[in-house]
């Protein structure tokens, strides 16, 4: 199967400037530094592309404090491993408005791992940025990751990159129904959720990946376990993707990993449309 291209919307633009944000007020993975220092090399690498931008990294919460600046500033914020009410309520406001508020081009939220154990009580942060708040974990095993939609600009990229992946033949009942999937093996915590994340309230997310409950123990999800997925928001179409990857250092220095993570900046970004055509890469 051959994996289409991602559009850009723009070409030789100036770099857009993101935010990579890992303030905790609970859980600290000690991977943060991994994280931090994996994107950063990210922006870098994307200076000598058409798709340029920059990162910035802070745990310093008064960057949320103005709603007007966090906007005019960042198109990008990425969530970092961020834990319990990192933010205060007229803080949470103002990521609320970044994400919400029409905007053009648009903005996104990049939502890694821990950050759906952030602001359990605030409905707003689980059900629509991020779209499922975790509930437990297993210990961290292998489990075999598969890829739901193998089109979309977030995961094209990653494709053939990384930690063994492989190409295999979905099971089906009827050849009409049997379709290329990509699957590899990963070490992770598997987040459980304290409600499926197809079914949480006034939720529209788009998964892009799945973790295989029986190639692992303590899931809880059952054949339908997503673990990666993104979603559009109403009026001004700014987007986020989240992903429950990312425990380990070692995730960080995986290229397919950070293929995603890449794909996931832009998309929210909106520079890569859901379309095929040709556009270029930034290397990992």
């Amino acid at each position: 199967m051959t994996s289409p291209k991602t559009t850009t919307t723009t070409t030789s633009s100036p770099p857009f400037k993101v935010l990579i944000f890992s303030k905790t007020a609970g859980y600290r993975h000690a991977s943060i530094p991994a994280g931090i220092s994996a994107l950063q090399r990210l922006a870098l690498s994307s200076l000598s592309s058409s798709n340029p931008f920059t990162a910035e990294a802070t745990e310093d919460p008064s960057v949320f404090d103005s709603a007007s600046s966090l906007s005019s500033t960042y198109r990008v914020i990425i969530l970092l491993q961020c834990s319990g009410d990192f933010l205060s309520p007229s803080q949470l406001s103002s990521l609320q408005s970044f994400i919400e508020i029409p905007s053009s081009p648009k903005k996104g939220i990049v939502a890694i791992h821990c950050a759906s154990c952030g602001h359990p009580s605030s409905e707003w942060y689980t059900n629509k940025a991020i779209g499922a708040s975790f509930s437990d974990h297993p210990e961290p095993q292998k489990g075999i990751v598969r890829v739901v939609d193998l089109t979309h600009p977030i995961l094209v990229g990653s494709l053939g990159k990384g930690d063994k992946g492989v190409w295999t033949n979905r099971k089906a009942e009827t050849k009409e129904e049997e379709q290329e999937e990509w699957e590899w093996e990963w070490l992770d915590e598997w987040y459980n959720f304290k409600t499926h994340p197809l079914q949480v309230k006034d939720q529209r997310i788009h998964v892009l990946l799945t973790v295989d409950e029986a190639s692992y123990k303590g899931g809880n999800h059952g054949d339908d376990h997503p673990i990666a997925w993104c979603r559009e928001f109403d009026g001004p179409g700014n987007r986020s993707f989240y992903t429950a990857l990312g425990h380990f250092d070692e995730a960080y220095k995986d290229e397919g990993f950070m293929s995603q993570l890449l794909g996931g900046i832009l998309w929210t970004a909106g520079v890569y449309d859901e379309v095929s055509g040709d556009g270029d890469e930034t290397s990992v």
